[in-house]
């Protein structure tokens, strides 16, 4: 069935080639549902920032049939229809594109080669293997390495992942951009932190007066392992030992099977931009959220009660043990111990940063652009 739409898509948007390209046409393409501060919105919102430019906002979400009433899936099912005709036809008259994960009817799409093609991604640096460099079936190789030669640039948060990117997306170096990623400039710049937490406090009185402590572990492929993921940490426990601190746990999008235990408070559907300014410390397995928490500097800490089972299926750019920024704890014992000495690790955590971004400020969103508008042929 995908493969049948992914024909779809291809056929109307190579038939909408016959249109030329309309300059200042840039369209954001979002196969990932990164929320509305991750990269492709930031960068979408820096050229509307600009002005001068048609914005065309193109995701999958658009794909989702609603079922509740008549007037829903008629309403739909011609947003559905409009994604893979009008919406084809913007992408393929666009002179900009950008994307922040694989979209797989790319790897059929003929781009115009007066349009500039940008892979932003929606992770920072090179954590566990992802794209060409982790497990995958021949036919999902085949269909990445094609869309990524469709790719003009792809965007890196720092010179030393750049070889990483290249081998997860199958391209030469040249293609890499180490410019930074634009969702860090939100998460860097002046923000009242109060009055987040004040508000944060109003939706869950049960977290005020407490230091914050968030649990964000990654999904398993496996709905059996998804759902014990939650019961990892014992709450009561976690209670018992750090009364003056209130455990938040929010679930991978993936993770559908796992129950929020007593004790704990639920933020999987906050925004996590939000969480890493509020909360005072991390506790994470292979999940990029570590990204964040380090680059401001506060404390990460990994619970790793499956680390030799992840490492087979998965695997890493580097040694995980020593190359995560903070202590590893395999079991809930030592990572009580762990949350009670959250910056024993702080060499880990300052290489760690250092190695992953080279730009700790709030103008990577400019040097993209400046980028991308210069290699314009319009």
């Amino acid at each position: 069935m995908k493969k049948l739409f992914y024909s779809l898509y291809a056929l109307f948007f190579n038939i909408s080639r016959i249109f030329p390209v309309k300059k200042n046409r840039a369209a954001f393409v979002a196969p990932h549902n990164g929320g509305n501060n991750d990269s492709l919105s930031v960068m979408r919102r820096h050229f509307e920032s600009k002005g001068g430019y048609d914005i065309v906002s193109i995701s999958t979400q658009d794909l989702k049939l609603d079922f509740s009433g008549i007037s829903s899936i008629i309403k739909s099912c011609l947003k559905a229809a409009g994604f893979f005709t009008y919406k084809a036809y913007l992408l393929a008259t666009s002179e900009y594109v950008f994307l922040n994960d694989n979209f797989m009817p790319m790897a059929s799409l003929n781009f115009s080669e007066k349009a500039v093609v940008t892979q932003l991604w929606h992770a920072e640096g090179a954590f566990k293997k992802f794209g060409l460099s982790a497990p995958v079936t021949d036919d999902v190789r085949e269909r990445e390495k094609k869309c990524s030669e469709k790719l003009t640039y792809i965007v890196c948060s720092s010179k030393a992942v750049v070889p990483f990117y290249a081998e997860a997306f199958g391209v030469e170096e040249e293609k890499l951009l180490p410019l930074g990623s634009a969702r860090i400039d939100s998460l860097l710049a002046p923000t009242d932190t109060v009055s987040l937490r004040r508000e944060f406090d109003k939706a869950h009185p049960e977290c005020a007066d407490k230091s914050l402590v968030l649990y964000a572990p990654t999904f398993r492929d496996s709905p059996e392992k998804d759902a014990a993921l939650a019961d990892k940490i014992d709450a009561a426990a976690f209670n018992r030992e750090f009364p003056d601190k209130r455990l938040l746990i929010k679930l991978h999008p993936q993770i559908h099977s796992a129950v929020i235990p007593d004790g704990a408070t639920d933020v999987t559907d906050c925004d996590i931009g939000m969480l890493t300014l509020i909360c005072e410390s991390v506790i994470t397995d292979y999940s990029s959220v570590c990204m964040d928490f380090a680059l401001l500097s506060k404390p990460c800490i990994f619970y790793a009660f499956d680390l030799d089972e992840y490492e087979h299926e998965r695997s890493f750019y580097f040694d995980y043990e020593s190359g995560v920024p903070g202590p590893v704890a395999k079991d809930f014992p030592s990572l009580v111990e762990a949350i009670k000495n959250p910056r024993e690790n702080e060499e880990k955590l300052r290489l760690f940063r250092e190695f992953h971004f080279d730009f700790v400020d709030c103008n990577n969103a400019e040097r993209i652009y400046n980028a991308v508008i210069s290699a314009s042929s319009l």
